[in-house]
């Protein structure tokens, strides 16, 4: 029986992350219930798995794009499930997968029902660059990070990517962008700076630095950059569109209005102090979690008005995002917050988007949910938030807006210029 069952992912079994793929499963008996799983192993050699129970079609044949699971690790017609609802074995782990060069590696199988014999199996290689994207480790003054550059003349766009704390540098954004047009530079939040030091500020002249070093790469078009950030970069990103020139468009992924966690100079002047959080507000959930969504202290208070982030300042495009299931910190009230500021400046220079049932991590799609890890700041594991097939939908309209909001206010009409890498 196992030598006739066929297990296929369509149209390909090779393919960038960011792309589904087809499940397909043939050669069972007619009606027959079986068990299809998934499992991963990522960077820090965390095992990551999922199963669903499926029934075959009359003629002994399965499609997710089709066919609903009825059970497992989710429920219902989910294409690419076996996917996004993947989960550490032990909690609280969130899937790493910073190193660009090696692909995302799934094993698909098919199993009869429960804990039954494997029948089939198949194996998706998931590549964050696309044949021909460059990788260039960059080391150049202050700045530490990894430059790609897509395959061709050019011009492309010109990004700076910041994820977030946690003081290495996350390359699978930056790697994917690049396989879809864009010139990526993403940078340690920290640059040279040691991140140990108990008294840690950030200095926007490094950003700048990053900025000036990205607009000179010979494939680079369009008048300005633009910026992508996430979490804590958010409020990052705000500051560099608003301080700095040269920022045509910002995408503020869950982040805050206001600065916060470390003071923000420039010029070896402080410009922004840091709204801080009060851990003592975190509530323990039965998982050992925290829930720290009411930790962090209103920006919007009379005290911290100085923290706020003159977003009014900036010459670019926003697209702000939030999540209304964000556990971390509300960003739909900070994004609410933001807009109230613009439109009360006459600005008209934004456009928002809020997913219900999505949480904190909003990432390139198809990667596993991650609804609770060890926060960088507080060593503790904290809930992120949102509902896993909401979440995993975000992401997947999510990056099509990134990707044509960038477009849109990044255009590229001319030559590239002559530069030095």
């Amino acid at each position: 029986m196992a030598s006739q069952v066929r297990l296929w992912l369509l149209p390909r079994a090779r393919c960038l992350f960011d792309e589904p793929v087809q499940v397909k499963v043939a050669g069972l008996r007619s009606r027959q219930v079986v068990t299809m799983r998934a499992r991963s192993i990522d960077q820090k050699n965390m095992v990551f798995g999922s199963e669903a129970t499926y029934r075959a079609d009359e003629r002994g044949e399965i499609d997710l794009s089709r066919d609903p699971s009825l059970s497992g690790s989710y429920v219902g017609v989910e294409p690419m499930g076996l996917l996004w609802s993947m989960r550490p074995e032990i909690p609280h782990r969130r899937f790493q997968k910073a190193n660009s060069q090696q692909p995302h590696v799934v094993k698909f199988s098919v199993h009869e029902e429960g804990e039954g014999k494997m029948l089939a199996e198949a194996t998706n290689e998931r590549l964050l660059m696309k044949d021909g994207v460059s990788r260039v480790p960059v080391t150049e003054g202050n700045i530490r990070g990894v430059l790609f550059i897509p395959p061709g003349r050019g011009p492309f766009p010109a990004l700076l990517d910041l994820y977030t704390l946690g003081g290495g540098v996350a390359e699978k954004r930056s790697a994917l962008l690049a396989s879809r047009g864009f010139v990526v530079l993403t940078v340690s939040l920290y640059g040279r700076s040691d991140i140990s030091n108990e008294t840690r500020n950030i200095h926007l002249d490094y950003f700048e630095e990053a900025i000036k070093f990205l607009r000179a790469q010979n494939k680079v078009g369009g008048k300005g950059v633009g910026v992508i950030s996430l979490s804590k970069s958010g409020d990052l990103a705000l500051s560099v569109a608003s301080f700095l020139p040269g920022v045509e468009a910002t995408v503020w992924i869950n982040g805050c209005s206001a600065n916060t966690a470390f003071p923000l100079f420039y010029k070896e002047k402080q410009i922004l102090p840091p709204l801080n959080a009060d851990l003592a507000k975190a509530e323990v959930t039965e998982s050992g979690a925290y829930m720290c969504k009411r930790c962090l202290t209103r920006s919007s208070t009379e005290e911290n008005k100085d923290t706020l982030v003159p977003i009014e300042q900036a010459k670019g495009h926003f697209l702000f995002v939030a999540s209304e299931d964000d556990l971390n910190w509300d960003s739909k009230g900070f994004m609410e917050q933001m807009v109230e500021r613009l439109k009360h400046h006459w600005k008209e220079n934004f456009e928002s988007v809020c997913y219900p049932g999505a949480g904190h991590y909003l990432e390139p799609p198809y990667g596993p949910y991650c609804p609770s890890s060890i926060h960088s700041l507080i060593g503790k594991p904290v809930l992120w938030g949102g509902e896993p097939g909401s979440h995993s939908a975000a992401e997947i309209h999510l990056w099509m807006k990134i990707q044509e909001f960038f477009r849109t206010h990044l255009r590229c009409d001319g030559p590239p210029a002559e530069a030095k890498l």
